[in-house]
């Protein structure tokens, strides 16, 4: 078992560490040119029309048994599918795992509702670049008042003069699979609905459709908002326009993903919460996959600097 330095939690063997330094830009590219951000009709008509349903049809049709279903599909797809199988897995690759297991947390990340698998890769890697320039556009850095920032991500799309560098496998991007979810992300909802409707009737889509990709996009939004303006640091990555931030009370609701100021140290990081008391249930989540025999190669800091902050 290897354990990090100045830390209570084991990590499993057989994973090949990397080394990231604070004060050292991960990226060294050129600033991002705005061409504009322009109102995008589709993905403005897709969310609006999930909320509103979700609101209207959530206060006529609520019960417990719908929040339940609500809690729980929301719930495995943030775990498995956006945090586990987009950003961790087809982002980062911090570990590594079978093609059928990868394929569908893959799939559970297409149902969070906010892309596919190849478009959800493009714009994180967007952001990263500009996030790690030398300077950054405000729609990618969040730099707006809450508002302004809302209206342009829930409602706009951003359009850039430079290209973007996609660092991606070969057999990611001419993967047929993930090929057909990039093209049918918002049709995969459809299946669900049948089943919940036959399941629960129309309370159950409201509440296992509309109301858990209502949650899910703004609340991605919001704690994407939050860990770029508010929280703790005790990283700095010099050089780079934009700094995360840790926010410690939404561990649970976003499955580790809080912890923003450790993943723009350490990117490629299987485990996020680095420090005693950071909770990451998609570490714990890991780390019990990888004692089923599921997972390996999980990619942890070779060293975490327990001073200097």
């Amino acid at each position: 078992m290897l354990r990090l330095p100045g830390h209570d939690r084991d990590m499993p063997q057989g994973h090949p560490s990397f080394h990231a330094k604070m004060n050292q830009p991960l990226f060294n590219i050129d600033p991002l040119h705005v061409d504009s951000v322009r109102y995008a009709p589709a993905k403005s008509l897709w969310f609006t029309t999930m909320a509103l349903t979700a609101i209207v049809g959530g206060v006529m049709t609520f019960s417990w048994s719908c929040l339940l279903l609500f809690a729980v599909t929301t719930s495995l797809v943030l775990l498995f599918g956006a945090t586990l199988g987009i950003h961790r897995k087809l982002v980062h690759e911090s570990f590594q795992c079978p093609q059928w297991l990868e394929y569908l947390l893959v799939y559970l990340g297409v149902l969070a509702g906010m892309g596919g698998p190849l478009g959800s890769l493009y714009q994180h890697e967007l952001r990263d670049q500009a996030q790690r320039s030398v300077d950054c556009h405000d729609y990618l850095c969040h730099g707006l008042a809450i508002w302004r920032d809302a209206w342009w991500q829930l409602h706009c799309t951003f359009e850039s003069t430079d290209t973007v560098r996609l660092d991606a496998r070969s057999s990611v991007l001419n993967d047929r699979f993930y090929a057909f979810l990039e093209r049918t992300w918002e049709m995969q909802q459809i299946p669900w609905a049948v089943l919940f409707y036959c399941w629960g009737g129309w309370s159950f889509v409201v509440w296992g459709i509309a109301a858990r990709l209502t949650v899910t996009i703004s609340g991605y939004w919001l704690m994407s908002y939050l860990a770029h303006n508010h929280g703790v640091m005790q990283f700095h990555v010099e050089g780079a326009a934009v700094q995360g931030r840790n926010i410690r009370f939404a561990s649970l609701l976003t499955m580790g993903e809080c912890w923003h100021n450790n993943h723009h140290a350490f990117p490629d990081s299987a485990k996020l919460g680095l420090s005693p008391g950071e909770w990451d249930p998609g570490w714990w989540t890991l780390t019990l996959l990888h004692r089923c025999r599921l997972v390996w190669n999980l990619r942890l800091p070779e060293i975490f600097p327990a001073a200097d902050h």
